[in-house]
Parts: C-alpha cells; sequence; structure tokens
C-alpha cells in the first residue's frame, strides 16, 4: 500500500496551497485519512482527519483556515490551507487507516510559509 503525496511549496504568509494524497494498492477500503505535520525539532501532530462519511476534525491551529475533504472512489484526501502562516512551515504527511486497523503513511511534502 503507498499512499502518494503532492502540492507542497513555498508561499508567502496569508497564500494558499492544496494538498492532495492519493491511495493506492490497498485490498481493503480506507476509512479515516488525513494530514499530520512535524516541524523541524518537533513531535509529528495531527492536522486534520476525514472519516468515511465525511467528519472532519482539525486541530486548534487550523481551524477556519485549513479544510480536508476527500474523494472516496478515488482513495484521495485534500488539504485546502489558506492564510498560512510561518508557523505552518512543516513536513505534511498525509495518513491512512483502513478497515483492518492498518495505518500507512505518505513519503512527506514540504511547506515552507515566508513571512
Amino acid at each position: 500500500v503507498q499512499l502518494q503525496a503532492s502540492g507542497g511549496g513555498l508561499v508567502q504568509a496569508g497564500g494558499s496551497l492544496r494538498l492532495s494524497c492519493r491511495g493506492f494498492g490497498s485490498i481493503f477500503s480506507f476509512n479515516n485519512m488525513g494530514w499530520y505535520r512535524q516541524a523541524p525539532g518537533k513531535e509529528r501532530d495531527v492536522v486534520a482527519i476525514i472519516s468515511e462519511d465525511a467528519q472532519a476534525n482539525y486541530a486548534d491551529s487550523v481551524k477556519g483556515r485549513f479544510t480536508i475533504t476527500r474523494d472516496i472512489g478515488a482513495d484521495t484526501v485534500y488539504l485546502q490551507m489558506n492564510s498560512l502562516k510561518p508557523e505552518d512551515t512543516a513536513v505534511y504527511y498525509c495518513w491512512a487507516s483502513n478497515r483492518v486497523n492498518s495505518e500507512y503513511w505518505g513519503q512527506g511534502t514540504q511547506v515552507t510559509v515566508s513571512s
């Protein structure tokens, strides 16, 4: 099983980026998908998770700025990031779990927000 993420980059504060992540190779469907991030010298933290029935949960630090959505048929999850701040700078990792409780991670994509 692979999770292939894309969409990171460099943006000025106040700008927007959209991350995408597609899952491949799972026999079982993904029930939850989401995004984590890890800033230099810090632990990996959850950003947003979305369930099969589109219930979304967000870290307090991104509520109102980030939106997570998914295309279940395409096993793809998106993260629309608006009003980006320098403190959003991190490597963003796609994550997914399936119906037999296996978890998977993508390779990470760098998001850099300049002030």
